[in-house]
């Protein structure tokens, strides 16, 4: 045990200033630019130098205002340059601890320690930026619920893993090919143009564009074919980089993930925090029988604020995901093999919500551009294509303990929904649906940004009654 408090490692200064700077990076960028052709340009740089002068001694302050002790049954973390905050984190409290080594942590052997704890409340979060592998290996022992299993350490005594699965290098190869981070990396490289414009010279600019123009069409149909090689190569290395190494434990009451090659996380998903399993086929990967496994948990720090689940496995043959969920996931391991679909009539909602816009571009383009009509024309039968697949997706199962929904947007994506988990069901009718007897459903649960839902349209109304009896535990009908 700890006997007196510790500081982080001096290193974590570094990591203070890098995220100060990410902070305010967007802010100079503008002012850059305004002031670059400026007499004013000169005092812009002193004001930088000025500002990195303060975020350095603010970092050394921060490092000597923080410390951390372990007492007992719990952390106790003292902070604050100006004003000083104490916070006392009880392991009762503790959901996860998760291990992270980047590039500058694996440089001089440290980790960041991420602890989360029960909630909703960051404030009661906590987070070791910078402390050596063997004292993150340590906290996490300590600090995990007394006679539960570990993850980390091999000398720690504890129970090794039930089952334990980790993907291949080849099929890791797969999940970048078929990732579709292309197309985030081409957005990415023109972002990137856009803002760098404005300082290319306008005769480099204006030579290079001229050169362009002049060349054969064949020339610039090879130039732009290795651009596309290039930029799906450098998805490829992304997902390989990210996901190296992946492999997922299973322990008796949590799931224990490490993956990445350059920046290396060691992270804990406790079973109890599970809401949905949710296994999701792009249209790349749906035609070749490759699915993602992902889950929604309450509570958590996500890499990505946009994505609100967990990666559980990058890439898997969809005919071998009940057997990894039997090993991994029992909990979740009952997938059904019928489903109740949506009814004829409720197709015509499905068009509709598909194609309404396309058809309005489709008749501006017809008037003001009719040359141009074959694009929305094109759109609006990929708009149709798209309705359809929508609709025969859109089905539901049902058992005594949980509800399996299937739903698309663009991927199809098959949900398993724990009776106990969901925190709502609501079934809605607009005047046509009570017509034809249908209605709406969604389905909330809880994850980390508070809520997630789940939406079918155009159930059966006597399906849809069904499940929320289901739900109520008025009727039980399977």
């Amino acid at each position: 045990m700890m006997s007196s408090p510790k500081r982080l490692h001096p290193a974590a200064m570094i990591f203070t200033v890098i995220t100060s700077i990410k902070q305010l990076v967007y802010a100079l960028i503008p002012i850059i630019i305004l002031f670059s052709n400026d007499g004013f340009f000169n005092y812009v740089i002193l004001g930088i130098i000025g500002i990195a002068i303060l975020l350095i001694g603010h970092s050394i302050l921060s490092w000597l205002r923080y410390t951390y002790i372990v007492e007992g049954d719990q952390l106790r973390i003292e902070q604050g340059v100006i004003i000083r905050t104490n916070r006392t984190i009880s392991k009762n409290r503790i959901q996860s601890i998760d291990l992270t080594q980047g590039i500058i942590h694996r440089l001089f052997g440290l980790t960041k320690v991420q602890i989360e704890t029960a909630g909703s409340d960051r404030s009661v979060d906590a987070a070791l930026s910078a402390v050596t592998f063997e004292e993150g290996q340590y906290l996490h022992n300590e600090l995990k619920h007394k006679n539960e299993t570990s993850a980390v350490g091999e000398d720690s005594g504890e129970k090794p893993g039930l089952a334990t699965k980790a993907i291949s290098n080849k099929r890791l190869l797969i999940a970048g090919s078929t990732s579709g981070s292309f197309g985030v990396i081409l957005s990415l490289v023109a972002l990137a143009f856009s803002e760098l414009e404005s300082f290319i010279p306008e005769t480099v600019y204006t030579s290079t564009t001229r050169w362009l123009s002049s060349q054969a069409m064949e020339f610039l149909i090879v130039v732009a074919f290795v651009l596309f090689i290039l930029l799906w190569g450098l998805g490829i290395l992304g997902i390989v980089i990210k996901y190296g190494k992946f492999t997922i434990t299973r322990y008796e009451n949590e799931l224990f993930i490490t993956r990445g090659l350059l920046e290396k996380k060691q992270m804990t998903i406790p079973i109890k925090r599970i809401q949905a399993v949710s296994i999701k086929e792009t249209l790349i990967r749906q035609p070749l029988g490759f699915a993602t496994l992902s889950v929604e948990i309450a509570g958590g720090e996500q890499e990505n604020k946009k994505v609100t689940e967990t990666l559980l496995f990058p890439l898997l043959k969809k005919s071998d995901v009940p057997a990894f969920l039997s090993e991994i996931l029992p909990e979740y391991q009952n997938m059904p093999d019928s489903y109740s679909q949506v009814p004829k009539r409720g197709l015509i909602y499905y068009l509709l919500r598909t194609t309404i816009i396309p058809i309005l571009a489709l008749i501006g383009v017809a008037i003001a551009l009719p040359e141009w009509i074959i694009l929305p024309i094109i759109v609006v039968l990929v708009s149709i294509a798209l309705g359809i697949a929508q609709y025969r997706t859109a089905s539901y199962h049902l058992t005594e303990s949980q509800l399996t929904l299937r739903l698309r947007l663009l991927s199809k994506e098959t949900v398993m929904l724990k009776t106990k988990r969901i925190q709502a069901v609501e079934k809605s009718q607009h005047i046509l649906h009570r017509k034809q007897d249908l209605a709406n459903m969604k389905f909330s649960v809880l994850n980390n940004f508070g809520g997630k839902h789940y939406l079918v349209n155009e159930l059966a109304l006597a399906d849809s009654d069904k499940i929320v009896d289901w739900y109520s535990y008025r009727k039980k009908e399977f």
